[in-house]
């Protein structure tokens, strides 16, 4: 084993390990992301290889949707890694779920349950992210803390 490959155990004992909240809003963010990327690959390639009734509009809301996936799967990772950032992206993500949810839910067709689940899955996302826990986690200060060490 190299000494790149040995984990320091001076490092491993300052590392807090994450917690659970934490992992739970980066899954949430990660699976949106993931479902983003299926549905726009869909859609591209069905716009492209299919009949679709305007095949620019299917390719643009394809590529749309698999660019909209860069977001919730940037903060996924950046949750993974404990970084203050990620927290903004994914409470976008979350809210911009929130009307889209509430419109599926609204729909006539297999889109209802979808909506639903996507509307609660939100919620449970920004409950998760604002949670003080994940505040902490993620070093992210209050207004008024900001040259206050943690």
């Amino acid at each position: 084993m190299s000494s790149e490959q040995t984990p320091d155990p001076a490092a491993a004992e300052e590392a807090e390990p994450r917690p659970a909240r934490v992992t739970a809003a980066a899954a949430i963010a990660a699976l949106e992301g993931l479902a983003l990327v299926v549905g726009g690959a869909w859609m591209l390639v069905e716009g492209l290889t299919g009949h679709p009734d305007d095949r620019t509009s299917a390719v643009t809301g394809g590529v749309t949707l698999l660019v909209l996936a860069l977001l919730p799967l940037l903060a996924a990772r950046g949750l993974i890694r404990l970084r203050g950032w990620s927290r903004g992206p994914a409470v976008i993500t979350q809210i911009m779920a929130l009307p889209v949810a509430y419109n599926m839910a609204g729909a006539d067709s297999f889109a209802v349950p979808a909506g639903v689940v996507l509307g609660v899955a939100a919620l449970t996302a920004l409950y998760l992210l604002i949670n003080p826990e994940t505040t902490l986690a993620l070093g992210i200060r209050g207004p008024g803390n900001a040259g206050k060490r943690p």
